[in-house]
């Protein structure tokens, strides 16, 4: 991803709410699964960590990138930022 993709992609997650959260049972398989359905669905979706997880945000984002094959758009504070092309439902064209 080019860092001009990047900054698209930050702007569109400007917008949006976030849809899970990561509390201190950490990534849990069945979040994995929820978390890659809504990437195919919305292409980009951001995720707040709550203040009882202990784990830095960062590794969290990658770990979550590799195990939904997604990339990681930002990370600020406690809040990631993923995205995922869709195969079918098809929405963000990167420029």
């Amino acid at each position: 991803m080019t860092s001009k993709q990047r900054a698209y992609l930050k702007g569109l997650s400007q917008n949006i709410q976030p849809i899970f959260q990561i509390g201190k049972s950490g990534i849990t398989p069945e979040m994995t699964a929820a978390i890659a359905d809504a990437l195919e669905k919305r292409e980009i979706i951001k995720i707040s960590v709550l203040k009882n997880c202990f784990e830095d945000p960062k590794i969290l984002a990658q770990t979550l990138a590799e195990r939904t094959l997604s990339e990681v758009v930002m990370v600020i504070g406690k809040k990631i930022v993923l995205y995922k092309e869709s195969k079918e439902h098809k929405k963000i064209v990167l420029p």
